[in-house]
């Protein structure tokens, strides 16, 4: 890779989703923080700027058409949203509660750090179901509606929420706000280190909130460093022809 200090943590992990790895090994947001050069970032993470560029040199750019999201067409790409990463958190949320009530029950009178864990759980299950259906039933229809617009040469219909944008910041809000809960989740857990002697369902707890957390961060980065800036682009694109 050519790891050039100026360029973006975004741009490299959407030529190559294996820099997602290096960037996460030195504590480095590279979805909703992913718009800033790497030099940024490591001031920020307080990482060793020449460490990083030294691994993402050594991630090998194998990567293939199953994975090359950057050169999916948006419907396809916002379809294969909705299956992977939506489904996960339709199918992960109960157990992901149930794990929290558990062992907030069992273990928060010794782990009082459980007690605000099992609340900000429950409130980013919450918001996240709700942010997959406002994309599902109103901004990933439109984007749809503009692949088909491109691909007939059809004129675009006015949405009732006016541009694209407006949707898109709203979602882009709501990704920043479930990044911050689940930096607050790994916080109180010391990063999902589970204590020493730690039961087998405070185990898989830490496990599934740690797993719910990087599909989250791959989610996020699929929609706001690949989705929404093309489809940004499409709409203008669209309005000027």
């Amino acid at each position: 890779m050519n790891a050039a200090p100026t360029k973006t943590v975004a741009s490299f992990v959407t030529e190559n989703i294996k820099a997602a790895h290096v960037f996460k090994k030195y504590g480095i947001d590279f979805c909703c923080g992913g718009n800033i050069s790497i030099e940024q970032a490591c001031d920020k993470a307080g990482a060793n700027l020449d460490d990083l560029i030294n691994d993402l040199d050594k991630v090998e750019n194998t990567t293939s058409r199953a994975t090359d999201y950057n050169s999916w067409k948006l419907d396809f790409l916002a379809d294969h949203i909705v299956n992977v990463h939506h489904q996960y958190i339709e199918d992960n949320i109960p157990m992901l509660k149930q794990y929290a009530d558990r062992v907030a029950k069992v273990h928060g009178d010794h782990y009082h750090e459980l007690l605000e864990m099992r609340e900000l759980v429950h409130e980013v299950c919450g918001e996240l179901a709700a942010h997959c259906k406002k994309e599902e039933l109103i901004l990933f229809p439109f984007i749809k509606k503009m692949v088909t617009a491109q691909k007939e040469g059809t004129a675009l219909d006015n949405p009732h929420f006016g541009s694209v944008d407006n949707p898109i910041k709203m979602m882009e809000d709501e990704h920043e706000e479930a990044g911050e809960i689940f930096a607050r989740i790994s916080a109180l857990s010391n990063t999902y280190t589970v204590p020493p002697g730690a039961c087998n369902t405070f185990r898989a707890y830490y496990a599934k909130l740690q797993e719910f957390e990087e599909d989250l961060h791959e989610h996020v980065h699929k929609e706001n460093n690949i989705l929404f800036p093309k489809s940004l682009d499409l709409e203008k694109e669209l309005r000027q022809a």
